[in-house]
């Protein structure tokens, strides 16, 4: 199969709500309004597909011809006809080049479950000692043409460490993938890749130098040629040494894929083909990726006290992606945090977004989709070789100039500061009405002491008065990140109008800055109550319960040791704390 000459491959959701497939061409019917894979890293994977697709085939000039692409999309054909002459390197089967896979047959390599191309699989030495205790093996034994095509391409992308020379991905193992996203429900797909498509000369790294696509150049393409074999030192492949576009097309694996002919229904996608992979062939030391890399769909991260050392790319965390996260993918902090947005997100907030006003002023038939834009946000949470969870999620793009982005900047980091703290204090304080000594308490030290006593009775008394409470209690953050949610960016937005009406000013209006602080309180309260008051009342420690919920009162407002961060930020925005939550009755259960 060849991915672009004309394949009826990819999961199409149509504007009706069918799921067709279509070939990548399709991708310009207004009909397509989005992609339907059958994994959410597929989702994410078909996205960077096609738009290092969309970037190869038709290389922009500046930001003009990119708003002429906006508001007169081509049509399936005339975006065919461009992916023509990139067709030979898409093949994903036959004796010749094959799309992302190694020239040689790795006839000596290990052939191995089609469910390797899958980052989430269990691994070798996990079957081995019988550990796929969650994650099961035996999930996926074959996968049709389009289902291995889409893996494979995911995996090379967000390639993690894979044990001895398995190369891990140009952006290291569990990359964030950041896109600007249309907040129309039917945007048509079209829409939501070509926002993220820039100008040729954004993609150019220092010591790099552009050349027109051509499917033989093996410095964008490596699986046309010899492969680079990272067997010694001095073999890394740098940025300087490549095409501009490589980031797109990046092989840190050795792969051969081995297809069959026979009926089959694929383990994914649940459809009856007759052309399958059930194996592949894979071997270590393939491209290893060094340097300062930067790939356009990602944000990274910089050390301003040590500028010679090369960014790294943000990664998921294990507590979740939420707004706490939003400004360092919004908002560059080149010489603060470091902050480094991905260049599709800097592009549209710093180019694309002031030329589609402008086209509006002009009377210029701009589809109506780009006042209310998203960030899409996605990677799997790494552990080395193992991922511990897969996140998604699309937080508002706030329309700003990006002359107050640094007035923003600073006051988002005040917003989010609050809130880290307030959501540490209820943990603390949960903790403190669960456990005896929750500051230095482990739920398993009862079994470890007893194991160390033995048989001794009053040891195991004595361990367990002194039990422990360092459990793992981030779902309590996690939900108070949740449920605060809306109220910050409401709290953003706000600030965003005050900006762009006057540019002078310097502080949190004292009315939005009280808001947000109530909001934070009232919810902190609510989880509080909800997590440390719930349960059967006869194992209820109600003097321990109250004294924990005074402590988190005192913090909240302002008037307990360690909680400055509230103080400070009730002192510098000159408003009250309201006295009134402090009343709720325990016994009612309310939160204030």
């Amino acid at each position: 199969m060849n991915l672009l000459n004309g394949a009826c491959w990819l999961p199409c959701l149509m504007r009706d709500g069918t799921v067709e497939y279509r070939p990548p061409a399709d991708m310009a019917n207004p009909d397509v309004i989005n992609l339907a894979c059958p994994r959410a890293d597929f989702q994410a994977g078909a996205y960077q597909f096609l738009l290092g697709l969309l970037q190869t085939a038709l290389p922009l000039a500046d930001h003009g011809e990119w708003l002429d692409y906006l508001i007169e999309p081509p049509s399936p054909d005339a975006l065919q006809e461009a992916f023509a002459p990139l067709e030979s390197a898409f093949e994903l089967d036959g004796d010749g080049p094959r799309f992302m896979q190694d020239k040689d047959p790795l006839e000596d390599g290990n052939a191995t479950t089609v469910s390797a191309l899958l980052i989430d699989a269990p691994g070798k030495n996990t079957l081995k000692n019988n550990k796929d205790f969650f994650v099961k093996r035996g999930r996926v034994d074959v996968m049709c043409e389009a289902c291995a095509a889409l893996a494979l391409f995911t995996m090379q992308a967000s390639a993690p460490a894979g044990g001895r020379c398995h190369r891990v991905g140009l952006r290291g193992g569990g990359p964030l993938t950041t896109l600007v996203m249309p907040e129309s429900a039917d945007a048509s797909l079209w829409k939501r890749l070509w926002l993220n498509v820039v100008p040729s000369k954004k993609l150019i790294q220092q010591g790099q130098n552009w050349t027109t696509p051509h499917p033989e150049d093996p410095d964008l393409f490596f699986w046309i040629a010899d492969t680079r074999i990272s067997d010694k030192k001095g073999t890394e492949v740098l940025p300087e040494q490549v095409h501009p576009l490589h980031a797109y097309w990046s092989v840190p694996r050795r792969f051969r894929l081995l297809f069959e002919q026979d009926e089959c229904r694929c383990d994914l996608c649940g459809r009856e083909v007759d052309q399958i992979v059930r194996q592949v062939r894979s071997i270590n030391q393939g491209a290893n990726y060094d340097g300062p890399w930067q790939h356009p769909l990602t944000p990274y991260r910089r050390d301003p006290k040590k500028p010679a050392k090369p960014p790294w790319s943000k990664k998921a965390q294990r507590d979740g992606l939420g707004y706490r996260h939003w400004s360092s993918f919004v908002l560059s902090d080149y010489d603060g945090s470091g902050a480094l947005p991905a260049a599709v997100v800097t592009d549209y907030i710093s180019h694309k977004q002031k030329l589609v006003d402008e086209s509006y002023r002009w009377g210029d038939d701009v589809p109506g989709l780009l006042k209310q834009m998203r960030i899409w946000a996605s990677g799997y949470d790494m552990e080395n070789m193992k991922p511990r969870g897969w996140y998604s999620v699309e937080m508002p793009l706030i329309n700003l100039p990006p002359s107050s982005q640094d007035i923003l900047r600073a006051w988002v980091q005040q917003l989010t500061g609050l809130s880290q703290q307030v959501a540490s204090d209820t943990r603390k304080q949960i903790k403190a009405a669960w456990f005896k000594r929750p500051a230095d308490a482990d739920a398993d030290a009862d079994a470890k002491a007893k194991a160390k006593a033995k048989a001794k009775a009053k040891a195991k008394a004595k361990a367990k008065a002194k039990a422990k409470a360092k459990g793992d209690m981030r779902q309590v953050d996690k939900q108070f990140f949740s449920v605060t949610h809306d109220a910050f960016f409401h709290t953003v937005s706000r600030l965003a109008t005050i900006l762009q009406e006057e540019a002078e000013t310097t502080a949190i209006p004292a009315d939005i800055a009280q808001s947000w602080y109530l909001s934070l309180r009232r919810q902190a309260f609510a989880i509080f109550d909800d997590q440390a008051l719930s349960g059967a009342q006869e194992n209820m420690n109600w003097q321990r319960a109250t004294g924990a919920r005074r402590q988190l009162q005192g913090f909240l407002s302002g008037r307990s040791k360690g909680s400055k961060t509230v103080k400070d930020f009730i002192s510098q925005h000159g408003f009250e704390p309201t006295a009134k939550a402090d009343k709720t009755s325990l016994t009612q259960g309310g939160a204030a």
